[in-house]
């Protein structure tokens, strides 16, 4: 059987439900089976275990107080880039600090305090989901 989601506004597929594991997918993510009407990723059982992983992060995932509290306290060192698994904006972020004799943590520090102020879906889609390089805001 061959899928297609809906995903960051983009139609992808077709692909196997081992491929859709790759993205981030949630219950809720928009799926045609075999060019069919799209449905809820829940109402294929076959898929829920690609989802499942991903529901659970989004309801009270912890890593976006930790990534804001990292960015305010030691934003300069990346460490919350590396922690969602973007180690290229990680090592950018660290030469930034390098570079600018650590003016750029001002921006760590700002970026800190947004992503405690965001909501959960707009943390995820800034800065997790997101294929940026280097989300900065």
């Amino acid at each position: 059987m061959e899928y297609y989601i809906q995903f960051n506004g983009q139609t992808i597929g077709p692909m196997t439900k081992e491929q859709i594991g790759a993205y981030g997918v949630t219950r809720d993510t928009p799926v045609s089976a075999n060019g069919g009407d799209w449905k809820p990723l829940f109402t294929y059982p076959e898929l829920m275990q690609y989802a499942s992983r991903y529901d659970n992060v989004s309801s009270g995932d912890s890593r976006k107080l930790v990534c804001g509290i990292l960015a305010l306290l030691i934003g300069g060192f990346g460490i919350q880039y590396f922690l969602i698994g973007k180690t290229t904006a990680g090592i950018i972020n660290i030469l930034l600090s390098i570079v600018t004799c650590g003016l750029w943590t001002i921006v760590n520090f700002v970026q800190g305090i947004m992503i405690l102020c965001m909501s959960e879906e707009e943390w995820r889609r800034k800065f997790v989901d997101s294929t940026s390089t280097f989300p900065v805001f």
